[in-house]
């Protein structure tokens, strides 16, 4: 059968390169948001948590990122609960916890915590400064941003391409959440969603990004970057395993992605970034899970469908998944 054949959803890509990205950013834990978007997982309904006695009772210790105690968390099985938990430990509210990092106190969005933690890794709390509206007039139909999300309904700017309208306007920063476009609410949206909403508007136009930049600790202040690479830091966690955060159903302690699955899942996140402008780990690894064992392009068609139809891949991007799976079993990297 043809790929995409009897395929239920069809459609061209969100965006043009660039502008959008899952945190693990996209965790693929949000819920609908004002534009009817929902979850990696789209508008199924998702499992009751897990009894408190199944669920992981790992302790993971963590410090807000601009400076605090040690805290220490555990008990949660999702992205939802984890902040849940800091906003708890540190005595915050919890719309106040904008995203985690792992092992760095930096807004590194290489250590972006995602759908699995080490079980060693050192969880850092970013949490919400200084807000800000900033006009942008859109000379160029790309903007030069790429969008992630929280999993728990912010999305957020994770990388700026230098050269770009974006990296021209020096209020703009990566970590800045995207609270409104002319006024338009995006709180509860996807990262595919705000990224949609980008690449519609018109160019030649002025726009306002209503934006919250992260809490900086003293020696971030003067830190603006263009992409994902800050330098590494410490490594503070060096844990063998990981516990893996689902959107439904409990949590579960896995081993550490094989290499094959670890090149596999960059290649077919940098597939997001290219075709729909968004980069989420957790939805990558998801595809390549979902893609490992299937014989050709069709049946990870079907499996795509089923799984993650509100995202509406097209063929050609199915197509290339399919190739990079296949790239990465056979060592081609």
């Amino acid at each position: 059968m043809p790929l995409g054949l009897g395929r239920r959803k069809k459609a061209p890509p969100l965006v043009e390169n660039e502008e959008a990205e899952p945190g693990r950013g996209g965790l693929g834990v949000g819920e609908p948001g004002p534009l009817g978007g929902g979850g990696a997982g789209g508008p199924q309904v998702g499992l009751p948590p897990p009894p408190p006695a199944l669920r992981p009772r790992l302790v993971f210790h963590t410090q807000l990122a601009h400076g605090s105690p040690t805290g220490r968390i555990e008990g949660f099985t999702n992205v939802k609960e984890l902040y849940s938990k800091i906003a708890e430990a540190f005595r915050l509210p919890v719309a106040e916890v904008m995203f985690c990092t792992l092992n760095t106190h930096k807004v590194d969005m290489d250590k972006l915590l995602g759908g699995q933690i080490g079980l060693e890794d050192f969880i850092f709390a970013h949490v919400k400064g200084q807000r800000k509206e900033v006009e942008v007039f859109k000379s160029e139909e790309a903007l030069g941003l790429t969008i992630t999300d929280n999993g728990a309904g912010y999305a957020f700017i994770k990388r700026i391409k230098e050269g770009s309208v974006i990296d021209h306007i020096q209020l703009i920063s990566v970590g800045d959440m995207i609270e409104a476009i002319n006024g338009q609410s995006l709180l509860g949206c996807r990262h595919y969603e705000v990224a949609r909403l980008l690449k519609e508007l018109p160019r030649g136009r002025t726009f306002t990004l209503k934006l919250t930049e992260p809490r900086k600790a003293f020696d971030m202040i003067s830190v603006r970057s263009g992409g994902g690479r800050l330098g590494s830091g410490p490594q503070l966690g060096t844990g063998r395993g990981t516990l893996r955060l689902r959107s439904r159903g409990p949590a579960t302690v896995e081993d550490l992605p094989s290499a094959f699955e670890e090149k596999a899942i960059e290649k077919v996140d940098d597939l997001l970034e290219s075709y729909m402008g968004i980069r989420d780990t957790e939805l990558a690894a998801t595809m390549v899970e979902l893609g490992k064992d299937k014989r050709n392009p069709d049946e990870l068609a079907e499996a795509l469908d089923e799984r993650l139809g509100d995202f509406a891949f097209p063929d050609e991007f199915v197509f290339d998944v399919w190739g990079a799976i296949g790239d990465a079993k056979v060592g081609r990297y």
